[in-house]
Formats: C-alpha cells, structure tokens, sequence
C-alpha cells in the first residue's frame, strides 16, 4: 500500500511556507533541492524553500489532496501554530 505525504518547505529565513503533496517525500525534496535550472524556475526554487518543517503521512490520495488544500487554505500564523506543536524550533527534518 502507497503512502502519501503533504509537507511543508520554508526558506533559511523561516519567512516563505510552501505546501505540497507527494507519494515520496525523499524524491520530492531532492527535486526542490536539486540545482537544475528547472527546479530554480519553481516557487520553491525562486525563494529557496529547502527545509522540510513539517509532514503527514495518509493512506489514501484523496485525504492528502483534501488537507493539503485544507491547510493552504489557512493563514500563516495557523500553519506556523501547527508546525511548532511538533517541531517547536522550527529546526529542518532530515529524512536520509
């Protein structure tokens, strides 16, 4: 069975969030590292969003897409509230 995962990125500053969902985090956080000139044209490419802050495991694709969407839909300061309940210093996870 397939793990799905929605994240969220931030910039060395800890100012810009991103959130996105994947079916492999450790892929998808080599492609928003990588330094091709195509992950350099992305949002997290133009503001260096490197460190993984936060993640979620799911079952089932439709539950990560709904929260996923869910929590972009929330403002900054509830997503930050949400991060610090498990990472409260805001410290990069490392995944390998």
């Amino acid at each position: 069975m397939k793990t799905y995962y929605v994240y969220i990125l931030t910039n060395h500053s800890r100012t810009v969030l991103y959130i996105g969902v994947t079916n492999d985090l450790t892929r998808r956080l080599q492609e928003h590292i990588g330094d091709s000139l195509e992950s350099k044209r992305t949002f997290t490419g133009k503001y260096n969003c490197t460190h993984l802050l936060y993640y979620e495991e799911f079952r089932q694709v439709n539950d990560a897409i709904a929260r996923e969407k869910e929590l972009k839909g929330w403002k900054r300061e509830r997503k930050i509230e949400l991060v610090r309940a498990l990472n409260p210093d805001l410290k990069t996870l490392i995944l390998w």
